[in-house]
């Protein structure tokens, strides 16, 4: 029988192709305000997390999906590391450490100012990893060359194994240098998901998000760090999307904070929600919001697991 050659290489072409698909986890750790959710939003493209100045912004471990035609990078955004002091907090250090067990590759972010000795017992466990860690010191725009190499030089000490890359995620200096480099390190693997997905979260959880990112921003001290929010209406059609959604307090005070005098302050957080809604989702947004007050909301493992502060 007389080969077909043209079909032969073909095939075998496509099975190339199929064998040198790579696909695999790259959770991005790090120390509260570190740029974590910055940079995480670059690599993806797409504003995923909510990244303000603030720290312990993150509060959820958020999954965000790069696709091309040879590969799938699967994202993860966690909790800044931190000593917790209540019971959401443990939550979202147990959101971080979870990260430490399904990396393909790890991003551990630090920055120019921070000390590198802190949350040694966490920095221990990344020492110890396997898998190929990445160390990304953010915030280089804020530094100057000598400083930087003293930095590269102490966290060298610190994470001997650890390939370091200094990078600006705010100015998307290093970013592509980064993406190449995972891309490099990827496994050889078939899609994890579907090539059309971005993100792991539904919705509902964005828009939660996004509300709480306002309140994190317009609002001072203790009241964005004692708020959580929750979607109890989410209707959507070709043009427009109905929600109603509550914002949780701990305290009667925190909630004529949250609304304000005559309602303003509430009403700054709805229109400003709205918008980034509306940009976020490409629709008419119609957004009502109520305060309720659920005391000691954060110590509540029940509470806590409906809010779906759940790792496993």
């Amino acid at each position: 029988m007389i080969r077909d050659d043209a079909f032969f290489v073909s095939t075998l072409n496509i099975d190339s192709k199929i064998m040198t698909h790579k696909a695999g986890f790259v959770n991005i750790v790090g120390n509260p305000n570190v740029g974590k959710s910055t940079l995480m939003n670059q690599l993806v493209g797409e504003r995923i997390s909510i990244a303000t100045f603030k720290a312990q912004t993150t509060r959820h471990r958020i999954m965000g999906i790069v696709n091309t035609d040879d590969c799938q990078i699967v994202f993860s955004d966690t909790p800044g590391v931190l000593k917790p002091n209540y019971k959401m907090q443990e939550m979202m250090l147990a959101f971080s450490e979870s990260a430490l067990k399904d990396a393909d590759i790890l991003l551990y972010v630090t920055d120019v100012v921070e000390n590198p000795e802190k949350n040694l017992d966490f920095l221990d466990k990344v020492r110890k990893m396997a898998i190929p860690v990445l160390l990304l010191i953010n915030k280089i725009d804020e530094s100057d060359q000598k400083t930087l190499g003293d930095i590269v030089t102490r966290w060298h000490a610190l994470l001997p194994n650890a390939e370091i890359l200094p990078l600006s995620a705010k100015n998307k200096f290093g970013v592509d240098i980064l993406l190449k480099r995972i891309k490099e390190l990827l496994p050889e693997s078939p899609a994890y998901f579907d090539k059309e997905q971005l993100t792991d979260k539904p919705a509902r959880f964005f828009v939660s998000e996004i509300i709480r990112e306002k309140i994190l921003l317009y609002y001072d001290k203790e009241i964005p760090y004692s708020v959580e929010v929750r979607v109890e209406r989410f209707k959507e059609d070709d043009t427009k999307i109905h929600v109603n959604a509550i914002i949780y307090v701990e305290r009667d005070s925190q909630k004529g904070i949250i609304i304000g005098h005559q309602g303003v302050a509430l009403k700054k957080v709805n229109t400003e929600s709205r918008k980034t809604l509306e940009r976020f989702f490409g629709k008419k947004i119609f957004l009502e919001t109520f305060v309720k007050v659920d005391k000691d909301w954060r110590s509540s493992q029940r509470e806590l697991d409906n809010f779906g502060y759940n790792p496993t």
